[in-house]
C-alpha cells in the first residue's frame, strides 16, 4: 500500500478549522505528517546525490526472490539519527512525528541475489548495519527519488526511493566487540547468534537488522533475508529461547491482568496459572486498518499449547512479537503461566505501521502492574466485559484458551462438591 490509507475519508473544512487537534477521531494527523516529511525531503526530491547520517538503517525487499532489492535507508541531515530507526524508543512519540522519521529516510536499492555476498556494495552495507551509532554515507542514485509512502504490517511505515548508483561511506562505523564477534564467527549458527546478540543486550531492532542483511550464521548458510522476515524469525527465535526456559519455572499462583490503551487501541493480557500456552486475539473495529467493513467486528487469533506450533499463525507476525513481550516478561519473573492477550482496534487507528507497535506496546503493558489479581476466574470475566467494547461473551466464543479455562474451572468445582458431598 503506498500513499493514504484506503479508508481515509476526511472533509477538508473540517482540516481548515482543527489545524492538528484530531477532531477527525484519527490517532494522528495526515496532513502534518506528510507535511513535516515533505519539508526535510525537498532538498533531495529531484537530485540523485544524498549525503546524510544512516541511523543505520537498511530496507530488504521480497518481491522476486531469491533476487531481492536491498540498500542502505538515509535521511537528508547528519548527526544522531538513530531514533529514525530504533522502534524500541517511540512510545510516547506522537504517529506524526514516527511518520515524520519514516518519511524522511530515503533508500538506494539495488537489485541483488540472496545468496550473493562478495560484492563490495554488500561489504559497504555491512559496514554500515554492524555498527550501533549513526553512520555518515554518500549514496548516488540512478534517478532521482520519487515521494512515494509506503506502509505495511510487518515494517514501519518506508518513504521515497531510487535504484542507486554507488555508496560511499564517509565515517567510521562504531561496532560494539559483540556485534563483531559473531559476525566474524563463520561457524556460528544464526540461532546461536541471535541469542548471543540479545543476552548482550542489543535491541531486538538491531538484532533484525544484522540478520536480514546475511551478517549472521554459518558461512555457506548467510543470505539476505527480506525484512519483513527477519522481523518475524527474529522474533520467534528469540521468544522460543526464552520460553524453553519458562517452562521450567514455577507456575504463578493467581490470575493477573494487565491493560494498556494507546492511540485507539486497547491491550488486554491474562496470566493464569498453568503450564505455559499461549494465545493473541485481535478484534478490528470497522473504519480500522484491516477493516474496511461498515459494521461488522472482525476477530482474528492463533494460540499454542506447551509444545509450541509447527505451523505460521494466520494472523500474522503480531503473533510473534506479542509472544515475546510476553516470555520476556516471564523469564525476568523466573515463572510460567497461561497468556492470553486481547487487542481491540478502534476507527481511529487506520494506517500499518508494523509489528513493532505491538511488540512495544505489549512491553510497556508488561511493565505495569496488573490491574487485578484474583483468583476468581468470574472476576476476570467481568473485568472484560465491563473493560472491552467486544464484551466477555464474544472474547470467549473466539477464544480457544479462555474455553478451556473455563472448562477446567467447572470440571474443578464439579469434583470439589463432589467430595464435599
Amino acid at each position: 500500500m503506498s500513499g493514504r490509507s484506503p479508508w481515509l475519508r476526511i472533509d477538508p473544512k473540517l482540516c481548515a478549522v482543527c489545524r492538528g487537534r484530531g477532531w477527525c477521531g484519527l490517532s494522528y494527523c495526515p496532513l502534518l505528517a506528510r507535511r513535516m516529511a515533505t519539508y526535510k525531503l525537498r532538498r533531495v526530491v529531484g537530485s540523485r546525490e544524498l549525503f546524510g547520517s544512516s541511523p543505520p538503517s537498511v530496507f530488504v525487499g521480497r518481491h522476486g526472490y531469491p533476487y531481492v532489492n536491498i540498500g542502505p535507508s538515509i535521511p537528508p541531515e547528519t548527526g544522531d539519527t538513530s531514533i529514525y530507526d530504533l522502534p524500541e524508543k517511540w512510545l510516547g512519540l506522537k504517529l506524526e512525528k514516527i511518520l515524520d522519521y519514516r518519511w524522511s529516510l530515503i533508500t538506494g536499492s539495488r537489485k541483488h541475489r540472496v545468496n550473493d555476498l562478495s560484492d563490495s556494495f554488500i561489504e559497504k552495507i555491512h559496514e554500515i548495519i554492524l555498527s550501533i551509532k549513526p553512520v555518515d554515507v554518500e549514496v548516488y542514485l540512478e534517478k532521482p527519488p520519487k515521494p512515494l509512502i509506503i506502509f505495511s504490517e510487518y515494517e514501519p511505515p518506508q518513504g521515497p526511493r531510487a535504484p542507486v548508483k554507488n555508496v560511499r561511506v564517509v565515517s567510521n562505523p562504531k561496532i560494539p566487540r559483540i556485534i563483531d564477534r559473531v559476525y566474524q564467527d563463520k561457524d556460528l549458527k544464526a540461532t546461536n547468534a541471535i541469542i548471543e546478540l540479545y543476552r548482550h543486550n542489543i535491541p531486538v531492532t538491531i538484532i533484525q537488522r544484522i540478520f536480514s542483511v546475511g551478517a549472521l550464521g554459518v558461512q555457506r548458510k548467510r543470505r539476505l533475508v527480506p525484512t519483513r522476515w527477519s522481523i518475524t524469525a527474529v522474533d520467534d527465535t528469540i521468544s522460543k529461547y526464552l520460553i524453553e526456559k519458562i517452562k521450567e519455572y514455577d507456575e504463578i499462583t493467581e490470575i493477573e491482568v494487565y491493560v494498556r490503551k494507546y492511540y485507539d487501541n486497547l491491550f488486554i493480557a491474562i496470566l493464569y496459572p498453568g503450564k505455559w500456552s499461549f494465545e493473541w486475539m485481535e478484534a478490528w473495529w470497522p473504519g480500522s486498518t484491516w477493516n474496511p467493513s461498515e459494521r461488522e467486528v472482525v476477530v482474528e487469533g492463533d494460540y499454542e499449547g506447551f509444545k509450541g506450533r509447527t505451523t505460521y499463525p494466520e494472523i500474522g507476525g503480531c503473533y510473534y512479537a506479542t509472544r515475546l513481550a510476553i516470555a520476556e516478561h516471564l523469564y525476568k519473573r523466573r515463572k510460567q503461566a497461561i497468556a492470553i492477550v486481547l487487542r481491540e482496534i478502534y476507527p481511529g487507528f487506520n494506517i500499518p505501521i508494523g509489528v513493532w507497535f505491538v511488540r512495544e506496546n505489549i512491553r510497556a503493558m508488561m511493565r505495569s502492574k496488573p490491574v487485578l489479581k484474583t483468583n476468581n476466574i468470574k472476576e476476570v470475566l467481568e473485568f472484560i466485559d465491563k473493560e472491552t467494547k467486544l464484551g466477555a461473551e464474544k472474547w470467549i466464543n473466539s477464544s480457544r484458551l479462555l474455553k478451556r479455562i473455563l472448562y477446567i474451572e467447572t470440571i474443578d468445582k464439579y469434583l470439589y462438591h463432589r467430595i464435599s458431598d
